[in-house]
């Protein structure tokens, strides 16, 4: 009987222990899901405040007597920072943790505000931009995102950041324009001041030290991973070894160079090639804003639940080309509105899609670095696109960008139907 008694106290112990673990893994999951939709908020509010900053920034320049060569300079002064500083910001949030990534890049942000809204001369402008060097708010909630979900999931959930980032076109676009246009041109940048504080505090409070599951493996992993230092750029470009990394991340950058090189004109095809006014522009910004929360919050998550990466990588690159007919045979605004709909919808994908094959190729505690060389791509076409956008649409017309999108993906498209790249093969769950 004392036997029998002892068996079923160890029963009923382990009984609460089984139902005390579970308890214990649901308010993880609970709090997981509180710390992503935290990030997105932060996401929001920051691409919000970077939009508005976009808006005022030619008339801020113009203001202060740069002419537009300069402000072609200060543009590509923005490019490189924001070129060299993602890998870098990516191996900072694998050394000290996302939380402490996050923060840097909203006090960044918060800096970078402070010095635009005391910008009463041209040199000063241009030293403005230095706190780029580390304001990336983006690939800093993507890493959250790949650290708190599984594999499966985790296409689905970057996508939902393409939500994030059609408010921030929105709302920053016209809220920008309505507060410079009443209240001055610093107005905005006092409002990016005070939101990106907001935003170093959200941070601080609500995002955990630890967002990484911790295991034997991640403990192996981050040995390796922090052998060097934050600068080191052999530390950085030994991701790109690791099987289908240089690969996958080719084709990113390729894929999307065109359409990259076009939207980097397009202020000026807008006024030349359209004929819109500042105010047409400014509804057609809203536009791709809705039009990428369509896609990214809705589409994209649906299809990574249907189909394998390996399909909608080669889909979007698809999609591109038939982009790039449509954009070579287009003479109106509203050809291009048609246009615009499967434009957001390749761009979109391709993002999301490689952003979650280069993270699953390389170990968890390198993450952070592989998101900050994807997130180097867009600062990459901005810095060389001026030079090379502005030579295709003086020498050859706005079809010129239609044809050299369709060639390239066409390309693209071909060479991924032969390829043997180690693309994932699973559906999301």
């Amino acid at each position: 009987m004392s036997t029998k008694a002892n068996s079923a106290g160890m029963e009923g112990a382990s009984g609460m222990k089984s139902k005390t673990l579970e308890e214990s893994n649901h308010l993880g999951e609970v709090q997981r899901r509180q710390v992503i939709l935290v990030t997105y908020l932060i996401t929001a509010l920051d691409l919000t405040f970077v939009f508005m900053q976009l808006g005022i920034m030619p008339y801020l320049a113009k203001s202060l007597g740069l002419d537009s060569l300069g402000f072609g300079y200060l543009q590509t002064t923005f490019g490189v920072l924001q070129l060299v500083g993602g890998p870098i910001f990516g191996r900072f949030a694998d050394q000290f943790g996302t939380r402490a990534a996050l923060i840097l890049s909203c006090a960044s942000g918060t800096v970078f505000f402070l010095l635009t809204s005391i910008s009463t001369n041209i040199p000063l402008l241009f030293f403005s931009k230095l706190p780029a060097l580390f304001m990336h708010g983006l690939p800093g909630a993507q890493k959250v995102i790949t650290d708190l979900t599984a594999p499966s999931q985790r296409a689905a959930a970057l996508g939902r950041l393409g939500f994030c980032f059609g408010i921030g076109i929105i709302i920053g676009s016209s809220v920008g324009g309505v507060l410079s246009t009443k209240f001055g041109v610093f107005v905005p940048t006092y409002v990016g001041l005070v939101g990106s504080l907001i935003n170093t505090m959200i941070a601080m409070a609500w995002i955990p030290s630890l967002t990484k599951p911790k295991s034997g493996q991640d403990v192996t992993e981050k040995s390796t991973s922090q052998s060097g230092g934050v600068f080191s750029m052999r530390e950085i470009l030994r991701l790109m070894k690791f099987p289908g990394v240089m690969e996958i991340f080719i084709i990113k950058v390729f894929a999307g160079l065109p359409i990259g090189l076009f939207m980097i004109m397009f202020s000026i095809i807008s006024m030349d090639f359209f004929g819109l006014e500042a105010v047409e522009s400014g509804y057609l910004m809203s536009y791709f804003g809705v039009l990428q929360m369509v896609v990214q919050g809705l589409v994209i998550g649906t299809l990574t639940n249907h189909c394998t990466e390996k399909t909608l990588l080669r889909l979007s690159i698809f999609v591109f080309a038939i982009v790039g007919l449509g954009m070579a045979l287009m003479r109106t605004v509203w050809h291009y509105c048609i246009i615009a709909v499967p434009l957001v919808f390749a761009f979109s994908m391709l993002a999301t899609i490689t952003d979650s094959i280069l993270t699953k190729a390389v170990p968890s505690s390198d993450t952070g670095t592989m998101l900050g060389i994807c997130g180097s791509v867009q600062p990459l076409t901005r810095t060389v696109g001026p030079t090379i956008g502005g030579v295709l649409y003086k020498e050859f017309g706005v079809s010129s960008f239609g044809y050299l999108q369709l060639v390239v993906n066409v390309g693209l498209f071909v060479y991924l139907l032969k390829s043997k790249a180690p693309l994932g093969e699973t559906k999301s769950q």
